[in-house]
């Protein structure tokens, strides 16, 4: 097999078992070799080092035996191993003469193993995980956890290896931007292969990239990560980055939105209003509902905002906040879509209905998040284009991709976005409508 330049850099870092690198990212652009290369490593590997264990995942299984596999066998092939090992699909495994195997396994999350348990008894001696943007970024932890099988036999180090296309879930933070902003942890590292880094690849491939539409072209050609071409996703990248420069939007009636932590990590976000510019953002951790419901209280007076304009999420504890705050409302998210104009509107409940609205207003440029922490940009960012359509081809209302699903995608709970969202409120149901 002839290496690239690339491929030869990754595979000195999984090699060398000194240099206390456990997690690698190989990929960030088509063409550039990246189940080549993982497919190589585990080969070598379990022919190197006898009776170890190896992990090859994907997403999906059936995904994973139709490219990846496919990889392996051809890999093996162009090095004259095809003789030495047998591939069982039954028992989704292959196995080498020498007592090596590579374990073919589905790492796609499931609700009733959100821990994923189903993993809790394997032991490897390593892995390579394809196209990890797919998984959530507790199975590629789990797996990484269970990389001790042998170690101590052969003088090796724990190493998990990931490939991927640019994204925008948990690996755009967890890797590239870290990097990017030189704050890569010494136990990671990041080799981004390009199409033009592999001058083995097929010219038809590379002229049938450059047919495609933009966005496609900017990640897969250049390996651009700000671009994402998800049709699910609502907002584009380039109107929510003008989020927060749209100084052409007008001052108005103030209003204060507040979305309260419930549990963990979350925390309670509360946004103030003029108009459609949130002129005042606070971020509140571990504080109860009488502390939070003093700081929204010490907000509407110093904005002059009246109770009658102020919505606090209801569901859970925010109920306590809002009944120590009389005259405020409160948002039920799981509540049916308000009727509009007389006519019920095709949403599965009031927060997918604000959340369809909210988005048409970011795409359309009328809202503007003035002065806006660097935090609270990229963050705010990430959890934007994780807003998304759920069941895009099914018939019925529309819906959204629960918090859950954002929360697994970005590795952290959202906090930012529903305190946003819940601005639309008052656009739907009005103040003086006599509806509240």
């Amino acid at each position: 097999m002839h290496l690239t330049l690339k491929q030869t850099r990754a595979l000195d870092l999984l090699e060398d078992h000194t240099n206390g690198v456990s997690e690698i990212l190989f990929g960030g652009g088509a063409g550039g070799g990246k189940s080549q290369v993982g497919a190589y490593w585990l080969g070598k590997s379990a022919l190197k080092y006898p009776g170890t264990r190896w992990l090859m995942a994907r997403k999906d299984i059936i995904t994973l035996k139709e490219t990846t596999l496919v990889s392996f066998f051809d890999v093996m092939k162009r090095q004259g191993a095809t003789g030495l090992y047998q591939y069982s699909e039954n028992r989704n495994e292959i196995r080498f003469k020498n007592g090596s195997i590579i374990l073919l396994k589905e790492l796609k999350y499931k609700p009733s193993d959100e821990q994923y348990d189903s993993l809790g008894s394997l032991e490897i001696t390593g892995g390579f995980i394809d196209e990890i943007p797919q998984i959530t970024q507790k199975a590629w932890q789990v797996a990484k956890s269970r990389i001790r099988y042998k170690l101590d036999d052969f003088g090796l180090s724990p190493k998990l290896l990931g490939s991927c296309n640019p994204s925008k879930a948990w690996v755009y933070a967890y890797f590239y931007k870290a990097q990017k902003e030189g704050k890569l942890e010494p136990h990671k590292a990041f080799i981004q292969s390009l199409l033009t880094d592999n001058p083995h690849i097929s010219k038809h491939y590379l002229e049938n990239l450059r047919t495609m539409d933009q966005a496609s072209r900017e990640r897969l050609m250049l390996g651009n990560w700000e671009y994402d071409d998800d049709p699910t996703a609502l907002m584009g990248y380039d109107a929510i980055c003008d989020l927060f420069r749209n100084q052409h939007v007008p001052t108005g009636l103030g209003y204060i939105t507040a979305d309260i932590a419930r549990m963990g990590d979350d925390k309670t976000v509360i946004r103030v209003w003029s108009g459609w510019r949130n002129v005042h953002t606070l971020r509140l951790a571990k504080k109860d509902t009488r502390e939070v419901a003093a700081e929204i209280l010490k907000l509407a007076i110093k904005y002059q905002v009246p109770m009658s304009r102020v919505v606090v999420d209801e569901d859970g504890v925010g109920g306590g906040v809002r009944d120590q705050l009389p005259g405020a409302k409160g948002f039920l998210n799981g509540s049916s879509a308000v009727k509009v104009a007389g006519e019920k509107e095709n949403y599965e409940n009031l927060k997918t209905q604000c959340g369809y609205r909210l988005a048409k207003r970011v795409n359309e440029g009328s809202i503007w998040v003035v002065n806006a922490t660097v935090e609270e940009q990229e963050q705010l960012t990430e959890e934007m284009e994780q807003v998304k359509r759920r069941d895009a081809d099914k018939d019925g209302p529309l819906r959204l991709q629960p918090k859950q699903v954002m929360a697994q995608a970005l590795g952290r709970s959202p906090d930012w976005w529903d305190a946003l969202m819940m601005r639309e409120y008052f656009e739907l149901v009005g103040n003086y409508q006599g509806l509240l």
